[in-house]
Parts: C-alpha cells; sequence; structure tokens
C-alpha cells in the first residue's frame, strides 16, 4: 500500500478505478478520487452485484441468481494490489482489479474468482500455467464504420501506414501499464488488425489481457476510431479469434512439463492427457471461449477456425495446435478462442478441461499429421465431434459435461447460461424481423 500511495503522488493521479469484468468481458468500475483510495482499499467498496448479470446493452437478464432474486444486492469488493498499474492513455489515472465478498465469501460467478479457482486446482497437482490470447480485432472509424484502408492482404506492409498513430500509441502506452508488446500488423480482413504481447504465469496472463482489451478501446477512442473486439461484426469478412497459448510448468516456473523428446508426438504423458482432455471437452468448452451467439458463426470448415475437436502437430485447421520447439518453447494454441470471449472464462475453461484429462489419464487420440486437414472428411479421425455452431446446441453440450460443470461450479453457471439463453432469446426475435445482422452490430460492436 505505501508503494502505491507513493506512486500516486509521485505521478500525480487523481483517480483510480476500481475494475471488474462481467460475463461478457465488459470491464465495469468505480472511479474513486484519490484521496479516498487507502480508505476504499482497506475497508472495501460496494458495488453491484448485478454487474455479473448484465448484457452488453446495461439490461439485467432473467435467471441469473444475481438480479431480482437477492434483490439486485450489492457486495463489499476489495482490490488486489498486485494488479495496481497506471494508465498512461487516460488523464492522471490509475486502476486495480477487484473481487466480491458477499456474506463471508468470494462471490462465485466473478470471472476473475472462476479462473484463480482453476489455477488453485492446477498447482495442487504440482503444475502451473503460462499462457496468453493472440487477439484479433477491428479498428473503424467512427460514425462511417468505415475501415482506414482498403486492402486485405495479410501482414502487408503497406497498410500498416494507415494505423501508424494507432499502433505509435499503443506501443507507447500499453507497455507503461504491464502489457508487453511483442509484434503487431495487420489481418486478413480490411480494418482487421492483430497485436501480441508476452504470456505470462498464472492470474496476470489474464489480467493482462483484460489490460490490453480496455487499453485498445480507451485509446482507439481517441484518436477518433472504434476499436471492436466482436468477434464476426461482418459476415462478408473474417472473423476474430483470440486463440490461447499455453504451457504447463511445474509449481515454480522452472521446469517445462510439456515436452517429451523421446515421445512420438513430442508431448510427455502429462501434456498428452491434457490435450486428450481438451479434444474431450470441447464440445462443452465451446461456448465457453465463443460465448456469444455472433462468436458461434465462426465454427465451421475452410475459415481458419477449428468445426471439429481435432489436434495436430502445427496444424491450424485443428482445434488444438501443438508447437513442439524443445523444452521450453513447446505449447498449446486452443484454437477454440473468439475475440469476444472473456480471458477469464477462456482460461478456467481450459485448465478445467485439460486437468480433468490429467487427473483421469485420458488417451490422446489420433491426431492429423503432415498433409493432413481437418476440414476434410478423409483426413478426420473416426469418432471426431463436430463443434457446436449454434447457441441451443452450445449450451446443451456444456450442461451435459459434468466434469466442467462441476468444475466451474453450479452458481457460475447458473450464471452464464442464464446469458446466453437470455442472448438467444433476443436473436430469434431479431431474425424474425430480418435484421440479425444489424441487431448483433448494435448489441456487441461498440462495447465488446
Amino acid at each position: 500500500m505505501e508503494l502505491i500511495k507513493k506512486r500516486l503522488q509521485e505521478n500525480g493521479i487523481t483517480s483510480v478505478r476500481f475494475e471488474q469484468s462481467d460475463m461478457y468481458g465488459i470491464p465495469h468500475c468505480r472511479a474513486i478520487p484519490t484521496r479516498h483510495f487507502e480508505k476504499m482499499a482497506t475497508r472495501g467498496i460496494n458495488i453491484y452485484m448485478g454487474y455479473m448479470a448484465t448484457d452488453p446493452r446495461g439490461r439485467v437478464f432473467p435467471n441469473s441468481g444475481y438480479g431480482e432474486e437477492i434483490h439486485h444486492a450489492d457486495c463489499l469488493a476489495f482490490p488486489d494490489l498486485d494488479t495496481f498499474q497506471i494508465l498512461p492513455w487516460c488523464t492522471k489515472t490509475a486502476r486495480v482489479l477487484i473481487e466480491g465478498v458477499h456474506e463471508g465469501e468470494k462471490v462465485p460467478v466473478y470471472p476473475r474468482v472462476v479462473a484463480r479457482k482453476q489455477l488453485e486446482r492446477l498447482e495442487k497437482h504440482g503444475l502451473s500455467l503460462w499462457s496468453a490470447h493472440e487477439h484479433k480485432f477491428f479498428v473503424v472509424k467512427e460514425g462511417t464504420m468505415e475501415p482506414l484502408h482498403g486492402y486485405t492482404n495479410c501482414a502487408a506492409v503497406i497498410p500498416m501506414a494507415a494505423y501508424e498513430p494507432f499502433f505509435q500509441q499503443i506501443l507507447n502506452d500499453l507497455p507503461l501499464a504491464g502489457v508487453d508488446i511483442e509484434c503487431y500488423g495487420v489481418e486478413a480482413a480490411m480494418g482487421q488488425l492483430e497485436i501480441t504481447y508476452r504470456p505470462e504465469f498464472g492470474i496476470k496472463a489474464a489480467d493482462t489481457a483484460h489490460t490490453y482489451k480496455i487499453g485498445i478501446k480507451e485509446i482507439a477512442q481517441k484518436q477518433g476510431l472504434v476499436a471492436s473486439f466482436m468477434t464476426k461484426p461482418f459476415p462478408e469478412r473474417s472473423s476474430c479469434s483470440a486463440h490461447y497459448c499455453h504451457s504447463l510448468w511445474d509449481v515454480a516456473g522452472k521446469v517445462s512439463m510439456l515436452y517429451d523428446a523421446g515421445s512420438p508426438t513430442r508431448l510427455s504423458e502429462v501434456g498428452q492427457h491434457w490435450v486428450a482432455g481438451l479434444i474431450a471437452h470441447a464440445r462443452a468448452i465451446a461456448v465457453l471461449m465463443a460465448p456469444t451467439t455472433n462468436c458461434l458463426k465462426g465454427f465451421k470448415r475452410y475459415s481458419w477456425a477449428p468445426w471439429n475437436a481435432t489436434w495436430g502437430p502445427d496444424n491450424r485447421t485443428c482445434a488444438f495446435r501443438v508447437k513442439t520447439n524443445g523444452g521450453s518453447g513447446t505449447y498449446i494454441e486452443n484454437r477454440l478462442g473468439a475475440s469476444g470471449c472473456s480471458p477469464y472464462i477462456s482460461m478456467a475453461a481450459t485448465i478445467a478441461a485439460g486437468l480433468d484429462g490429467v487427473i483421469n489419464k485420458l488417451p490422446l487420440p489420433e491426431g492429423i499429421d503432415g498433409p493432413g486437414d481437418a476440414y476434410k472428411d478423409e483426413h478426420i479421425p473416426p469418432g471426431t465431434q463436430k463443434l457446436p455452431d449454434n447457441m441451443e446446441e452450445a449450451i446443451e453440450a456444456l450442461l451435459a459435461d459434468a466434469a466442467i460443470t462441476d468444475a466451474l461450479g453450479p452458481e457460475f453457471i447458473k450464471c452464464f447460461v442464464a446469458s446466453k439463453r437470455h442472448d438467444m432469446k433476443l436473436e430469434k426475435e431479431a431474425i424474425s424481423k430480418g435484421t440479425v445482422e444489424e441487431w448483433e452490430r448494435d448489441y456487441f460492436f461498440h462495447i465488446m
């Protein structure tokens, strides 16, 4: 606390945002004048629990367990002081991330609480997680929704000039807020960008993703632009993914637990069981990784997104791409993730699925190697399951998987599923009016 107070004074900070992330990955906060920070951080701050039960337009959805059922009550939220960051793109503003306490217990539907619970389970099995999300997103002009360039050539140099002021502020500001940018450039669709950053151990990886997304959106807004992590806002353009790249280590984070040079797959026994768990639970975690009606539209053939529960060494057609680059460089790319996901829920789902494979020593199914293509029937191993591509099927798959629902907890599952059923109802209404694409953009684009 004393170090934070010193930084507040030295940097002339006038307010601190107490932030949390909801079921949609949308940040909410209460901003506190700096003179009240120590008191609020120590005693806690009252915050509405119903934020966990509000949709992207701020409306409370029913049957969540956190709305009318508890009379729209508050919880007492406390900051994790390790998450303190000064936000250089804001005026004299810092932030801390909070978790709520109600009746003496952590609020079990907070996505950050759910993710930390899975990390604690992992640690009990002698493992830690080093990870990062790879987000694609769209940047368009405010008002017109037009991209800054008209090219569709992935990683081409010329279109980058249109984004130079945006990129430069990102490169300057995000590292100052703890996001270590590694690579940036244009992607396959008009107006689509990708900026990647260094992985972190534990919950810090999801916290970094939270900071990254809100930083990009706020920097864009200050430049007269809109940055959106909506997965597929433009039906004719590529969708935006949030692949979750991760590797397993010992608890101290010193010894890689994935690689085995003597194994035919180059995966250790633990690594093989982990990937097997991801495959076994892929249908269930699909809606946790791609959580909106819009996200699920990305699961189709020949889309650069997965459409079935497959794995392969360095195979981008599979749901789980395994990169075996020696002991410290081997990692798994969970390609189920859509950019519209919550990084905390994405992390929690991946751990729950992989850890179940480790605990139950699930055997690794046949992979798709060499010239194999997971989009082609002749290359797909027998018994491979197709991913759900609509919300009704995705919810059913989640609720049918006891290992995942038990791991994430009944209160979280109830609230999460209520949000999905709410979205599904709104989507059906829009379909009946013939306005589903317009509804999706209005519902998700600016806020997500």
